[in-house]
């Protein structure tokens, strides 16, 4: 097992309540998994800072859960952050979003799995992720499909996740590791911590794969 670059805060050493009961909470639903919030907790303003925009942006807000789910993944298979990618939202599946629609992210233009508001989404999320140009074409399709405030949105959640999971693939933290015990949000295969070993050591496991978008050639 992988030391993290920062240490952990063990929540049992939390006596902050509504820290504690942030933490039960990601234990019992997830995204945010505890490991990355117990690094966050160094520094309760950065824990609460994520904690707060994750649930207003990701959770609530003007746009379909299922497409920000989509967007999040999307940055997860292209920057390869395993931790995140690893990762599902309970609220997405439970909003009818199946595991196979995660399979075609990368090559989502192409693909029969989205419909036509969700591939403009991901092209918002392939621009910003990958600083493709933004120009009237994009604008264009993206005004089609979305509201300025549906906008805003995608482009403010795709932002803020791509930076913090830029940020988490550099700590090597894995999930199970700080309170044990819990599947909660992890995708199939990855619910305990030796599920999670043969996952990875797996020859289609995803983050083996190029992550690069059609449009750009392997370097």
């Amino acid at each position: 097992m992988s030391k993290p670059r920062i240490s952990y805060v063990d929540p049992s050493t939390i006596t902050d309540p509504a820290m504690i009961a942030e933490f039960e909470r990601c234990a019992r639903e997830g995204t945010p998994r505890p490991e990355s919030q117990a690094i966050r907790a160094h520094v309760p303003a950065t824990f609460w800072s994520f904690a707060n925009t994750w649930r207003d942006v990701f959770k609530n807000g003007v746009v379909d859960h299922k497409i920000k789910e989509l967007c999040r993944i999307y940055v997860s298979r292209s920057v390869l952050c395993e931790f995140c990618g690893n990762q599902r939202s309970i609220k997405a599946a439970k909003s009818g979003l199946k595991e196979d629609d995660y399979s075609d992210l990368i090559n989502f233009e192409s693909s029969t799995r989205y419909d036509e508001r969700q591939k403009a989404a991901l092209a918002y999320a392939e621009a910003i992720t990958w600083d493709l140009p933004a120009g009237d074409e994009l604008w264009d399709r993206l005004h089609k499909h979305f509201s300025e405030p549906e906008l805003v949105e995608i482009g403010y959640f795709v932002a803020i996740t791509m930076g913090q999971q830029r940020w988490l693939r550099t700590l090597n933290i894995e999930h199970h590791q700080i309170m044990a015990g819990t599947d909660a949000s992890m995708a199939p295969g990855f619910e305990s911590f030796d599920a999670l070993k043969r996952s990875k050591q797996a020859e289609d496991y995803w983050a083996k794969v190029n992550s690069k978008p059609a449009g750009q050639a392997a370097e």
